[in-house]
């Protein structure tokens, strides 16, 4: 049978909690195929129950690995796939095709425990009290003071809430919420990265694929609903949106399904993307990413994650001062993007007349010649077509950023 008559399966169960996990479980894919109801309405997926999974990496792990380096995989040292040689290929699949990325080294968090979803409603900027089973959303993890610090994806599960955020951030921010738990909170904080893979979609052909795999009840949703489905009898959780993006999915899911889900993907005309032509997307699309635009010098309004915030919750990190700044008009810099001549080192200055009114944070080159970068510049200083120079001599012009355009700014406060 080819991967691509596999099916996903409606399981009774979600992905399971630690608690519940036996260690000595090892999962080996095995073919589910199509059942047929005997009616002219054709096929129909017969519900299975989806087995617990280990939580330590299976010894098929390495097949994933086999499958990536014959779609043309250059691996780091640290186990990132860098490139497939295709990253022009692959970011005209995002824009015009279908393209999937492994972002398995990015960090998952799960926050589980009776008060888990007061916990992160009071520790991160969105107002997790208003959601419900099945639904996500982006919140933001900041300073005291509203500085920023990542963006974490978030699911509301039955158990437990679990959150994507940077490679580079997971254990300083599992170490800080760990640090917040006081004695009388029923919290746990557990970094699950290692004992899961994360896969997402990009592209308007994502739900063409997601209808052949039988997973059409998740198109038109609102961005961060997700579902638990079963393939072979592995738990797998689909949800809305691709972190770049309010569009295409993301996959989670255990290590050992990650090779299925891989192939049945590729199998379906999946271009694969690797973490190089990643960076690209996300400096293109113009996701702040943290030690770039994300930092202690950058508040959470200036980065303009307005959908990310809430005022409406009542006191929680970083309220105080996002209140003032909304209140007050505070907000004294915003992130842009920049059509470059030419390659600018991030950190340069951003110069209007010769007077410098922003920093560049970010710089990536096109597909079509040509270099786009993201940068902090001074409100008032630029608009949209402003011409700018980055540098001692290269000519930008000041755009408007995709991933923040679907921002909605709060009003002033009353």
């Amino acid at each position: 049978m080819s991967s691509s008559s596999i099916a996903f399966h409606f399981p009774p169960c979600a992905i399971p909690r630690p608690s519940s996990i036996r260690s000595t479980t090892t999962l080996a894919p095995t073919l589910c195929p199509w059942r047929r109801n005997g009616t002219q309405r054709g096929r129909r997926l017969s519900p299975i129950a989806a087995t617990p999974f280990d939580l330590s990496p299976p010894p098929i792990d390495h097949d994933l690995a086999d499958s990536m380096m014959v779609a043309g995989a250059k691996v780091s040292v640290d186990g990132v796939v860098e490139t497939y040689d295709n990253d022009d290929e692959a970011l005209d699949a995002a824009d015009n095709g279908l393209a999937v990325v492994d972002l398995s080294h990015f960090g998952r968090i799960r926050v589980s425990g009776e008060d888990r979803v007061s916990f992160l409603h009071n520790q991160t900027t969105a107002n997790f009290e208003c959601l419900h089973e099945g639904e996500g959303c982006d919140t933001v993890f900041v300073t005291p003071t509203a500085r920023t610090i990542d963006i974490g994806y978030a699911w509301i599960m039955k158990n437990a809430i679990t959150l994507v955020v940077s490679p580079v951030t997971c254990q300083s921010i599992t170490e800080t919420l760990t640090k917040y738990i006081f004695f009388a909170d029923k919290v746990e904080i557990t970094d699950i990265t290692k004992q899961t893979s994360f896969f997402v979609l990009l592209g308007p052909k994502s739900s063409q694929v997601m209808e052949h795999l039988n997973l059409k009840d998740l198109d038109g949703q609102p961005y961060g609903s997700h579902r638990h489905y079963s393939i072979n009898g592995m738990p797998i959780t689909v949800g809305v949106g691709n972190l770049v993006s309010e569009e295409g999915y993301s996959m989670l899911m255990s290590p050992a399904a990650a090779t299925t889900v891989w192939d049945i993907l590729l199998s379906h005309g999946a271009i694969p993307m690797g973490a190089n032509a990643w960076e690209r997307l996300r400096t293109l699309q113009g996701r702040p990413a943290p030690g770039k635009e994300l930092t202690k010098e950058y508040n959470v309004l200036e980065a303009g994650l307005w959908n990310s915030i809430s005022l409406e919750k009542g006191c929680y990190k970083g309220q105080e001062t996002i209140s003032r700044l909304i209140t007050y008009d505070g907000v004294k810099q915003s992130l842009w993007g920049v059509q470059l001549s030419a390659p600018a080192r991030p950190g340069s200055p951003i110069l209007i007349d010769g007077k410098k009114v922003g920093k560049l944070t970010s710089c990536t080159s096109t597909r079509e010649p040509g270099y786009f970068g993201l940068g902090y510049i001074k409100r008032q200083a630029a608009s949209e077509g402003s011409t700018v120079l980055v540098g001692d001599d290269i000519v930008g012009r000041v755009v408007n950023l995709p991933y923040l355009a679907k921002q909605r700014p709060l009003g002033k406060k009353s």
